[in-house]
């Protein structure tokens, strides 16, 4: 048998495209392929499906004249949005030219989906050229799909800073990094109670609500989770210059966002006659070691150390101080913010006193 004679796009799919960062690369690079190849395009589509607590699917929109590559998102139900038709992208397509839309679906039948148009009606050969792309495009997608499930696996369960570090790094619990941060520890008041006393599915669903205001409101301001802890969060705004001030200030407003999301959710709670949710929050800055720790051949990614024992237990004086939000000494003296003094107090396993602070408009009562 003689050696195959690959066209250049072909040869490019077997050879090089499982190499390419993304799938709106790889979708740019093979619509060029094919234009150099004699194809007339003038713009591609490509729709994988991706593991996301959100988002049920992603199209990525070529545009053979500019070489651009812009991205269409698809949410899943219970998501930001409504579920867009299936179409979108062969919507898009004919928005940009007359001719019919060419889809192939690369692999299996639920597999990517590539959707071709051109400035007139392709040729049988053109489309028999648009079907050997799709055929070999299924390696290279497949790659492309198991990195982004990766990934967004990762995203989802461990944040995208922790992800990125996983990645980055060898799976060894001996790995970690001593980072500054400022630290939120939050957890809900009375939840023993509401779990004794509320059918299951009610009790998620709080959970789910007091998790999304609280998760939103760190990420709003750059923050990151890094662990749920029954009722609990543990989030951190690392330090990434100098001065710890702009961390510091960010974990302020994530607190005073997440108030407010609270009231708010209380509100809708009241309406549908369910007992308001209350929670107790501890803001800190300190020295976090973060990194891998666990058995040999079961790691947990978290943060570790004296700040997050110091979090915690400056949480624990929320009920008894009556107060919402509670902030450090450390973590006061590296803002401006207004806030106002509550005296040193001692923490249950901690050495020193620490001075404790709140935010002036935090007059929340915990009961």
């Amino acid at each position: 048998m003689g050696p195959c004679n690959f066209s250049p796009t072909l040869a490019w799919l077997v050879d090089a495209a499982s190499d390419c960062p993304g799938a709106d690369r790889l979708l740019a690079e093979l619509g060029a392929h094919l234009v150099a190849d004699g194809v007339p395009l003038a713009a591609g589509s490509l729709t994988l499906e991706v593991p996301h607590p959100l988002i049920a699917k992603r199209t990525w929109l070529w545009r053979a004249e500019t070489g651009r590559v812009i991205e269409a998102l698809g949410f899943a139900p219970g998501g930001l949005a409504p579920d867009p038709p299936d179409d979108a992208g062969r919507r898009w397509l004919r928005d940009i030219a007359r001719g019919e839309v060419h889809e192939e679906v690369v692999g299996r039948s639920d597999g990517p989906q590539l959707g071709w148009i051109g400035p007139r009606p392709f040729t049988a050969d053109e489309i028999e050229q648009l079907r050997q792309a799709a055929r070999f495009a299924a390696t290279p997608l497949a790659v492309l799909a198991a990195r982004a499930t990766l990934r967004a696996t990762l995203d989802a369960y461990l944040g995208k800073r922790s992800a990125e570090r996983v990645l980055a790094a060898p799976l060894r619990r001996d790995l970690g990094e001593t980072i500054q941060a400022a630290l939120l520890y939050a957890d809900l008041r009375n939840f023993t109670t509401l779990s004794e006393t509320t059918p299951p599915a009610d009790v998620i669903a709080a959970l789910d609500a007091w998790f999304d205001r609280i998760a939103g409101a760190v990420h709003a301001f750059g923050g990151e989770v890094l662990k749920f802890i029954g009722d609990g969060v543990l989030a951190i705004f690392p330090v990434v210059e100098a001065s710890p001030r702009r961390a510091c200030d960010a974990a302020l407003r994530a607190a005073g966002a997440a108030e407010a999301g609270m009231a708010y959710l209380n509100g809708e709670r009241g309406a549908q006659g369910l007992p308001p949710l209350a929670f107790g929050a501890a803001l800190h800055l300190g020295e976090i070691l973060w990194g891998n720790i666990g058995a040999a051949n079961r790691l947990d990614f978290t943060a570790i150390g004296p700040a997050v024992n110091l979090a915690s237990r400056l949480e624990g004086l929320c009920k008894p101080l009556e107060r919402t939000v509670l902030v450090s000494g450390a973590l006061a003296a590296e803002t401006d913010t207004p806030l106002v003094a509550l005296g040193s107090h001692p923490l249950r396993g901690i050495a020193s006193l620490c001075e404790v602070f709140t935010l002036p408009e935090t007059q929340t009562r915990i009961s």
